[in-house]
């Protein structure tokens, strides 16, 4: 008879389409199973989290943060469900909620610096939030301000209409002009925004009062276009210079705005701008105008060109269209490099990814080349528009199309390639820079330090905002770390550096080594303390301590530590060291011995081979001196003690587990003796054997015989407090290869239930059933074997996963 197919239940097809990513289908499915409502309590809350996962995946944040609500229990979920604490944040986040998001951010790293340590994130030593403080300023109006861009001694940007302090300008100049206002830096701020994006209260005044802005392209005397999309500007950094005078007759104050140029602002849209580096060429966007006549495209619309203009005679002159501009077309948004020879801007030109893209032209023998999209790294099927870029050649733009945003057009930036036309990363800038509303026009310098952006976060019109870095520009501190010999001042390669954390107490270690030039490169998290131990073979650890407390500078870090050889406080035997041709016995061996000693040899646990370079420390016990040795090829030490106190053995290496001995007291008046102290070590990967661990066909009980074993490795256990162990058991090759498997877990786990109740913390352990898949001999599926050739196939081992 053929085999019936087990048919899979509504939540099993559920998890399986979730667990593949599919997450439509999972979603559909789940709804099924809730709305059945049979799921025990546990399981529906799985059900939920899964369901809130999947929306989010799928960009429904409303529905995610729904079903996120109802399936968060009120116990602090751990392990990998604790990821669903920043999935949640990220959700409100999007959804702008940004101090709820802030708790459950909380909340998972929480959860983070609880797990063990294996489970810790390097988030632990990384992890610092970037701050910034934004001002609201007091050139803004009930209208437009948007897109700023430095030139000279002051700041460009795209105005609705004249401002206040100019308003004796005529209105028929145009709806979109560009303004200009010299020394930024004393424009005044009207009030601030706190770190989650919420408005602090004005200093000066107050913004209640202002009515409301009128959309853009609403007003009697120009139809809407392609610029009343929100545009931006550019960002190069000039230098201080002199006073300028607007053409216009009127002087641009400090810190209050004045019509930027009476040849380029007209009754059309004009801006954004960029500026080369020496302020003598401008390149800007306009409608498609040009000498009086209108510019129309096929599909009946009037597009953006950019136009760019020369400085002399007192004004802007010489107004040419660029090469790439058509009038089927849009292309606007312009932004030089430092050097004047890459020029970004946004088009809807064809075969485009999708919407608006950002293109890249170069300046070469005098002309504009043809433009190259940034590709798929950059662009999306949504719009991508403002790019600026800064001196360092990092590109910022806005866009609503990449996933992580915190609603509207959100900022990024991309690091490019040093030609400038491929994007190696694009990076997303968090709160208060980004928020639920559209941030765009972004422009500073090349460390972030201040800088200033368009937001229409406040009453939904476009204001410019002023932000100031409060905090380093990056995540974490660099630091260079140098490990060098006391005695000869060479670097030492292979150097192990444990690195702890006091944010997250126990189990925040980090471990690395150092190059073979000395060196060791890491980030550390700002305003933290850290303490360093350095180890290598063969020489005597250090320890230091370091802090990255009230460093506000972005500098790299450089410290160097030394470490020393031990000195050997008692005199070695060095003919013990040399294998002797005929056996003595204790006895023969102390005859001529003033005092006792102490002698061995340090072997892998696994194969028994001596071990190289451990150090072994004898303590004392009455006067707690401590003594060190260091074991050559052979592995062997040797000490001398005195009679009549106790002493402690204490083994250690890197990657090796450390062992402790015990010697008790050798009698005051009693005849020197030689003790025989051999140990055993430890190391990460290991995998022993355990002797007698058989099990009977079919079954999973322990035997009287492996009871006695198992009690060694919970002693092994005890003596290696820092072990933790994966207990792999493996049967024979007789009967279903898939019953052997499901009967070796249960084995594996009857071994770790066993030494559970001997006391040693599951936490340490982890059971592994291995079916048939790895015989010791050729006891394989169709060769005839002796019952005593298939007990060896049934065995239990123990494989080191973490030791110190």
């Amino acid at each position: 008879m053929a085999q019936t197919p087990i048919r899979e239940t509504l939540l099993q097809q559920a998890n399986r389409q979730f667990d593949t990513q599919s997450y439509a289908k999972a979603v559909a499915l789940y709804q099924e199973v809730l709305d059945e409502g049979m799921l025990p309590l546990e399981q529906r809350k799985l059900a939920q989290l899964n369901m809130a996962y999947s929306y989010f995946k799928l960009g429904d944040n409303v529905k995610a943060e729904q079903f996120y609500q109802e399936g968060l229990p009120e116990e602090p979920l751990s392990g990998s469900l604790a990821n669903h604490y920043l999935h949640y944040a990220k959700v409100l986040a999007n959804n702008g909620k940004m101090q709820e998001s802030q708790r459950f951010f909380e909340r998972y790293q929480s959860s983070k610096l609880t797990e063990s340590r294996q489970a810790q994130n390097a988030e632990t030593f990384t992890k610092k939030k970037i701050t910034y403080r934004i001002d609201y300023l007091a050139i803004n109006t009930p209208n437009a301000e948007f897109s700023p861009m430095y030139f000279r001694d002051g700041l460009v940007y795209v105005s609705g209409k004249a401002p206040a302090a100019v308003s004796s300008e005529s209105p028929e100049k145009g709806y979109l002009d560009l303004f200009y206002v010299t020394k930024p830096d004393e424009i005044k701020s009207l009030g601030s925004l706190n770190a989650d994006g919420s408005e602090a209260e004005a200093k000066e005044t107050t913004h209640a009062d202002r009515p409301k802005n009128t959309k853009l392209g609403s007003d009697s005397y120009t139809r809407i276009t392609s610029n009343d999309s929100r545009t931006i500007g550019v960002y190069n950094s000039y230098g201080l210079n002199e006073q300028v005078n607007n053409t216009t007759g009127a002087v641009a104050k400090p810190g209050k705005p004045a019509p930027f140029s009476k040849e380029l602002n007209t009754r059309f849209h004009e801006g954004p701008a960029t500026f080369s580096a020496d302020g003598s060429r401008i390149i800007f966007t306009r409608n498609n105008f040009n000498e009086g006549q209108k510019g129309i495209s096929d599909d009946n619309n009037i597009k953006l060109k950019l136009y760019t203009a020369q400085w002399g005679n007192g004004d802007w002159a010489n107004v040419q269209e660029l090469p790439f501009n058509s009038d089927e077309y849009s292309t606007a948004h312009p932004s030089l490099s430092k050097d004047g020879t890459l020029l970004y801007f946004v088009s809807d030109m064809p075969k485009g990814i999708g919407g608006k893209d950002i293109y890249v032209s170069h300046f070469e023998n005098g002309q504009w080349s043809k433009p190259i999209n940034l590709g798929k790294e950059l662009n999306t099927r949504q719009d991508e528009v403002f790019p600026t870029v800064d001196e360092r050649g990092n590109l910022y733009f806005s866009t609503s199309g990449r996933k992580g945003g915190l609603g509207g057009l959100d900022l990024f930036y991309a690091i490019l390639s040093k030609d400038g036309t491929k994007v190696i990363e694009v990076i997303h800038l968090d709160a208060p820079i980004n928020s639920k509303a559209d941030d765009f026009g972004l422009v500073t310098d090349a460390s972030r330090t201040t800088g200033y952006f368009s937001s229409n976060r406040r009453e939904g019109d476009d204001d410019i905002y002023r932000f100031t870095r409060e905090s380093s520009l990056y995540e974490c501190r660099e630091l260079l770390l140098r490990v060098f010999d006391t005695q000869n001042m060479q670097h030492l390669d292979s150097a192990t550096i444990t690195i702890r954390s006091k944010i997250g107490g126990e189990g925040t270690d980090k471990i690395l080594q150092t190059d073979a030039n000395g060196w060791a490169h890491l980030c550390l998290a700002s305003d933290n303390d850290f303490v360093f131990t350095v180890s290598k073979d063969g020489f005597m650890g250090n320890t230091i301590g370091f802090s990255t407390r009230y460093l506000t500078d972005d500098k790299p870090t450089r410290l160097e530590v030394s470490l020393s050889k031990p000195t050997i406080v008692t005199e070695t035997v060095a003919k013990a060291l040399i294998p002797e041709k005929k056996k003595t016995n204790q006895t023969d061996a102390a005859q001529n011995l003033k005092h006792s000693r102490v002698r061995g040899i340090v072997r892998t646990e696994t194969d028994r081979q001596p071990i190289e370079g451990v150090l072994v420390k004898l303590r004392n016990e009455c006067d707690k001196k401590i003594y060190e040795a260091i074991t050559g090829p052979d592995g062997r030490y040797d000490f001398e003690i005195a009679e009549g106190c106790d002493y402690t053995l204490i083994y250690s290496k890197d990657t090796y587990g450390t062992n402790t001995l015990k010697i008790g007291k050798v009698p005051k008046k009693a005849q020197p003796k030689v003790l025989s102290k051999d140990v055993g070590l430890l190391k990460k990967g290991d995998i022993v054997q355990l002797d007698n661990i058989y099990h009977d066909q079919g079954k999973q009980a322990i035997r009287p015989d492996a009871a006695r074993e198992l009690d060694k490795l919970v002693a092994t256990m005890k003596r290696y407090p820092s072990l933790q162990a994966e207990i792999l058991s493996h049967t024979d090759s007789r009967g279903d290869a898939g019953y052997n498997k499901s009967l070796s877990q249960k084995r594996a786990q009857a071994v770790v239930d066993y030494m559970a109740a001997k006391g040693i913390a599951r936490t340490r352990m982890q059971a592994t059933g291995m079916g048939e898949s790895m015989p010791v001999n050729g006891c394989v599926d169709g060769v005839i074997c002796t019952e005593g050739e298939y007990q060896r196939n049934r065995r239990t081992e123990f494989k080191v996963l973490e030791i110190r």
